[in-house]
């Protein structure tokens, strides 16, 4: 029997949703890995190690250290985040810029999942949680 869900539906999904918010970045200057560092950022309330942020990235998105450097140095660049002793924070651009992209993100959201029953909803999210906790636990073994 061919399961309900598999991660070609996923990869599909995760593909289509990216590429809609590939095309906010576009417009905003922002690519994809600086976002998630700049979200990092934003969301973490406080200054933030290097090593933690580039750690929490890396284990995020399954990418490789070089790549979070890159991406950090280009948000630096652009001024839209600073170094300073206490860490990495976002700068008042920074702030301004994970605010926009933050809201184009909430009406991509809206557009995309409104409508859509709740309890699929949370179902959809349960089901995703625990195949990304298997993956990860193979991934460590």
């Amino acid at each position: 029997m061919t399961p309900t869900l598999t991660g070609q539906d996923i990869g599909q999904a995760e593909k289509a949703t990216r590429a809609v918010l590939n095309r906010l970045l576009a417009r905003t200057g922002t690519g994809f890995h600086g976002w998630v560092i700049l979200n990092v950022l934003g969301t973490n309330g406080s200054a933030l190690d290097q090593a933690e942020l580039v750690t929490r990235v890396v284990d995020g998105l399954k990418i490789e250290e070089p790549a979070v450097h890159a991406a950090l140095a280009g948000l630096v660049d652009q001024g839209l985040v600073s170094r300073a002793d206490a860490g990495l924070a976002l700068t008042a651009a920074g702030a301004a810029r994970f605010q926009e992209v933050r809201e184009g993100i909430g009406e991509i959201t809206r557009r995309l999942y409104g409508g859509l029953p709740p309890e699929d909803l949370v179902t959809a999210r349960r089901v995703l949680a625990a195949v990304t906790e298997r993956a990860n636990a193979e991934l460590a073994g």
